[in-house]
């Protein structure tokens, strides 16, 4: 298995991951470096960087890893307390649920979202806040379907999830199988600009660039009077983000680990 390892300042990671998001792949990890940089690793499937115009002031090299060792991670992996009584457990995860909590049970399988990102944890706990009997919700960029199934097992009528990745469409289908809300989730990877109709409440946990990019958009699938979640956020730098948004303005921002969630109406 290749790695396309990218080199890139501190202050390029959120441009250069976004990027790399808008290339498709599924992951992106963040290391840094000894002498003050940070490396992007991810892997591009079955694309030849050859053939893809990449900035040239990010070199990248490409590193063989053991698809074996890449998967260690699994046998660390523990539930994560969204609240005191809201858990997302990992699949291949035992968890004895005490009483009153709601789990949800995912797989990333080789999406990004296994629920343990703050952003993904602000996200739900602000879905949680707006979420009423009822309600359709439309979540951009999900991933392995954490937002978008979660929504539904907390009283949501409909979820649509979008996203740029092909392995986001099964990946989301099990989850929401698993779930017992496969009839209430749908998943397809149609862009955000062909997205029709309204929603009560929009969730986007993607990087500012790419909300940027998209904020005519997200303005135009809110429903009147609904409500969008923006996350992939850095606490110290968002501004520029909810001026894109405007005239939506924010109603509630939560902060944990230096990102945020951001409630905007």
């Amino acid at each position: 298995m290749l790695a396309f390892v990218v080199s890139v300042r501190p202050d390029d990671v959120e441009v250069a991951s976004d990027a790399l998001w808008g290339l498709g792949v599924v992951a992106v990890e963040e290391r840094s470096t000894v002498d003050g940089g940070v490396e992007l690793w991810t892997s591009l499937g079955d694309v030849d960087p050859a053939t893809i115009e990449w900035p040239q002031q990010w070199p990248w090299r490409l590193v063989e890893i053991d698809e074996t060792v890449a998967d260690t991670w699994r046998e660390f992996a523990t539930p994560i307390l969204i609240e005191p009584d809201l858990v997302v457990r990992p699949a291949w995860v035992a968890y004895d649920a005490p009483i009153g909590v709601t789990v949800l049970h995912i797989e990333p399988g080789s999406t990004f979202g296994m629920g343990d990102h703050p952003t993904t944890i602000l996200s739900l706990r602000a879905l949680r806040r707006l979420i009423t009997a009822g309600c359709s919700v439309l979540d951009v960029g999900c991933g392995s379907g954490v937002l978008a199934i979660g929504a539904c097992v907390l009283g949501a009528a409909t979820a649509v999830g979008v996203d740029i990745a092909p392995a986001a469409v099964p990946v989301t289908e099990a989850n929401a199988l698993a779930n017992g809300v496969a009839d209430r989730v749908a998943v397809s990877t149609t862009d955000l600009e062909d997205v029709q109709g309204v929603y009560d409440i929009v969730v986007a946990n993607i990087l500012a660039p790419t909300l940027i990019a998209l904020a005519p958009d997200l303005r135009r699938v809110v429903a009147p009077g609904g409500a969008l979640v923006i996350s992939g956020v850095l606490a110290t730098a968002h501004a520029h983000v909810l001026e894109a948004l405007a005239p939506l303005r924010a109603v509630a921002t939560d902060e944990q680990d230096g990102w945020v969630a951001v409630t905007l109406r």
